[in-house]
């Protein structure tokens, strides 16, 4: 990717985000994007990138049975959710989802090395037990598939139960955005994807996923605590027409609905993973 200009201001709430200087940003790039520069370990061109994409990936001998998060992993959703069983999960991930739930998003995988997937947003009112479905979305995952041990450069999405609390984009966050909402210059991917499809406008609004990140910041922050080997910069973002790195992408129309409707106070969580997890 180019450089990166210095981090702008938060358009939305108190807080604001860090400053990343383009060498930081470079730092969090080496483990941002995972699908081509917009999704996974790396968010700068370089990884995403078709001429530099990375050849290292899990081969058929990566774990098929989906294993929780670290326990001391301080991002991974392990309580019990209260509410009528989502369908097409797993007791050990319905188990993961907290109680104080209210908005679940399941991405679910055509199988274990596909990079397709879908996406439905369920939610449930205050005090009800009924989870209540929204409309199906089509989404790519990793250019691999999945992992439940997931590595820098894997092209793997990793399977699991995060939380999302924190969104940002090249463009302002769309009216009504409740997540936090880093309005940031630094959000650009360059070059072509792992099909040679241009990638201009994938990091146009982003959702971070709680994965080996530190909740409450920029999706931009390179600190990772379970550290480097472990990718991050694990993303929601708007889909450039092939698979990611890691990220799960989707079209813009649907990253403006999910930026208008995730809600801090219903406490959002993401479910992913293959069929079945």
């Amino acid at each position: 990717m180019a450089r990166h200009a210095q981090s702008r201001a938060r358009t939305r709430l108190s807080r604001r985000s860090k400053a990343v200087s383009g060498l930081a940003l470079s730092t969090l790039v080496g483990t941002a994007l995972w699908a081509w520069p917009a999704s996974g370990d790396d968010h700068d061109g370089r990884t995403d990138a078709k001429s530099t994409t990375s050849s290292t990936a899990s081969g058929p001998d990566t774990p098929r049975t989906p294993a929780a998060a670290p326990k001391s992993a301080p991002n991974a959703a392990r309580n019990v959710a209260a509410g009528r069983p989502i369908p097409g999960l797993s007791d050990a991930a319905r188990k993961r989802i907290p109680a104080n739930s209210r908005q679940v998003l399941v991405v679910t995988g055509k199988d274990m090395d596909s990079f397709q997937s879908q996406v439905v947003l369920y939610t449930r009112e205050e005090g009800s037990d009924d989870w209540e479905p929204g409309p199906t979305w089509s989404a790519h995952n990793a250019a691999h598939g999945w992992t439940d041990d997931h590595r820098y450069g894997d092209l793997r999405s990793p399977i699991g139960v995060y939380t999302l609390t924190d969104a940002g984009g090249l463009l302002p966050a769309p009216d009504g955005t409740k997540l936090p909402y880093d309005h940031n210059s630094s959000f650009v991917a360059d070059g072509t994807g792992v099909e040679g499809e241009p990638l201009a406008g994938a990091f146009d609004y982003v959702i971070a996923i709680n994965y080996n990140r530190n909740p409450g910041t920029s999706p931009l922050d390179p600190h990772r605590p379970w550290g480097d080997a472990k990718g991050g910069g694990v993303w929601l973002h708007v889909d450039h027409d092939g698979p990611t790195q890691g990220c799960v992408s989707l079209k813009p129309k649907v990253m403006r609905q999910l930026l208008r409707t995730l809600d801090p106070d219903l406490h959002p969580v993401i479910v992913m993973g293959p069929a079945d997890y």
